[in-house]
């Protein structure tokens, strides 16, 4: 049975967020034939519309005000219910994301919708199902809906593969007016640390660091290794309580769940609450002078040596098979 179905995508600075893209691929699964309307939320957001139709979106809605400048949960959980009310679908789709977190949930209590979070994969032969993991990773369980009632999916970035990009497809965003008033949180200002690079819950590689970094300093081969593979540096939370960087690269239980292609694991012991932000890595590599290291268990490939040798040995090589190549 085709749905219609909506994806509420996601910018940031000004840009799209790659789990928009795959959103669109998951909302093609869903409908089964059926439409897929694009969403953007925001001041000015309309030019973003050509890439949705690019990535599949048969429809692009933009929902252009000044109160929808900066994220408030208040603010898109109206502008959201507004197009809901106008389009009537059947599904909706956005990213695990900070922001898919805090509204999912509220969208779904308004709507009396069923809700799928953190969805890795999506089946529609059958009946639509969707899979989860559970217990920090350690497991995955399979859900359907239980009723023919509205669905609400978030997925994790870097698992559903988006659709190749279809450099011909065009088209306008339609404008919808919507109402937003009494907020109870306005955002006058955002001020951001001054950080460049690939966003770490979207990077295809991560070099991420331990205590076993010991400074600061010892974070900066691992940014040299992550920039030359045009990676992004994560952290453990030992790091992080260490002060050896900021807890924005914190993977983990209490940080960040990523699930990149390559997943550099370097002077990081392994502990469990690590393992269940970075487990579903596609291939894990770890550096550590301890054979006996619980993070052994769960790579792919391991090197048993002191990091700030075989770091920068390693960083060596892959610059001169990049060059050769």
């Amino acid at each position: 049975m085709s749905k219609k179905t909506i994806v509420l995508a996601e910018a940031r600075n000004g840009e799209l967020r790659n789990v928009s893209f795959e959103a669109i691929a998951a909302a093609k699964e869903i409908a089964s034939g059926g439409e897929v309307v694009a969403v953007l939320a925001g001041d000015v957001v309309s030019d973003m519309a050509s890439q949705l139709y690019a990535y599949g979106a048969d429809r692009v809605i933009a929902v252009e005000n000044e109160s929808l400048k900066h994220y408030t949960t208040d603010g898109y959980k109206q502008a959201f219910l507004q197009v809901f009310d106008k389009e009537s679908p059947e599904a909706v789709v956005l990213g695990h994301t900070s922001i898919g977190k805090d509204i999912a949930p509220r969208l779904a209590v308004k709507l009396d919708a069923a809700l799928f979070s953190d969805v890795v994969a999506i089946e529609s032969e059958d009946e639509l199902t969707f899979t989860r993991p559970i217990y920090s990773g350690k497991a995955f369980e399979k859900r359907s809906a239980a009723s023919d009632g509205p669905i609400i999916v978030t997925i994790r970035p870097n698992n559903i593969v988006a659709q190749e990009k279809d450099e011909s497809a065009s088209g306008e965003a339609e404008s919808l007016s919507v109402d937003v008033k009494d907020l109870r949180t306005i955002v006058r200002d955002v001020v951001k640390k001054a950080t460049g690079g690939v966003d770490l819950s979207e990077a295809n590689v991560i070099v991420a660091g331990g205590r076993g970094v010991k400074s600061e300093d010892g974070f900066k081969p691992l940014q040299e290794l992550a920039d030359l593979l045009g990676g992004a540096v994560g952290a453990s939370r030992g790091a992080c309580d260490a002060e050896y960087c900021d807890y924005s690269l914190q993977i983990g239980q209490t940080g960040k769940v990523v699930t990149p292609d390559l997943y550099f694991a370097i002077g990081l012991s392994g502990a469990i609450q690590h393992l269940a932000g970075m487990s579903n890595s596609k291939v894990i590599v770890a550096i550590n002078k301890d054979p006996e290291a619980p993070i052994f268990e769960v790579a792919d490939y391991g090197i048993v040596g002191d990091l700030f040798e075989v770091v920068p040995l390693l960083t060596e090589e892959l610059r001169n098979v990049l060059v050769t190549n």
